[in-house]
């Protein structure tokens, strides 16, 4: 199942329905009051209330934006990693503790990011005593992400300097969290380009056509379109996205 699928595609449970009970009222007639002289009223007759029509509350909508190739693109050094790796591989439960809304703390958990990666990775992705990666793109194969929910996997390796992430899969909630954060591009391989590609390799991605090229080997690949998630993560996040468009008050007004 493609992550990018189910981002822009998503379903919402449909609220339950409500019964409402109407109860008619029946004519009434000859209705005598005391000391009255006996003459009958005409029949009531109920009547359905005449529609209201009251004002609509103003909302913010997101001016659509026209379709442009979007001139976006990476280049850098590639780190590549295998299936499933979890997001206690990405960013262990003991960092956790981190506020990424701290610069300081930001930088810190930058410095953690894919150190929870078994000993078989002899290159490891961060160098000792730094708190970024000269590695600004990862590449992965199926099912990147999966695991525990948490916002500070994809925060991580953004702290830590990659800027795309180019998987064979993910896990939904890895996926969404990047777009979310606006932290990395999470795009998606046509093939396994972790076979293809080995780490320390010079790679380019370029967005508008989505495509991989790598440099060392002279071989390109074809990545499916990030589509709606794109103007998401380059506003940076939902809540800028949000504030970008007028779905939300800008923090300025």
């Amino acid at each position: 199942m493609a992550a990018s699928s189910a981002l822009s595609s998503p379903t919402f449970a449909s609220s339950p329905t409500r019964h409402h009970h109407h109860h008619s009222l029946s004519p009434l007639s000859s209705i005598e009051l005391p000391n009255s002289s006996k003459q009958p009223f005409k029949p009531l007759i109920s009547h359905p209330p005449p529609p209201c029509h009251q004002p609509q509350p103003q909302r913010a909508t997101a001016t659509p934006t026209t379709s442009t190739t979007s001139t976006t693109s990476f280049h850098g050094l590639c780190y590549v990693v295998g299936d499933n790796i979890d997001t206690d591989q990405i960013i262990p439960a003991e960092y956790l503790t981190l506020v990424p809304s701290r610069p300081d703390e930001y930088k810190k958990l930058g410095s953690y990011a894919l150190i929870g990666l078994p000993s078989s990775y002899q290159t490891r992705f961060m160098d000792p005593g730094e708190s970024t990666s000269k590695y600004s793109i990862l590449i992965a194969g199926d099912n990147f992400g999966c695991g525990s929910s948490r916002e500070h996997a994809p925060v991580a390796l953004g702290a830590a300097g990659v800027a795309a992430v180019v998987a064979e899969s993910y896990a939904r909630i890895f996926f969404r969290n990047s777009v979310a954060t606006g932290e990395v591009y999470p795009l998606e391989s046509e093939v396994r380009v972790c076979e293809e590609c080995k780490t320390g390799d010079v790679v380019t991605i370029e967005l508008g056509e989505s495509r991989l090229i790598n440099h060392t080997t002279g071989k390109e690949y074809v990545m499916k379109p990030i589509g709606d998630a794109g103007p998401v993560i380059e506003a940076g996040g939902i809540f800028a996205y949000a504030r970008k468009t007028g779905m939300i008050p800008s923090q300025s007004s």
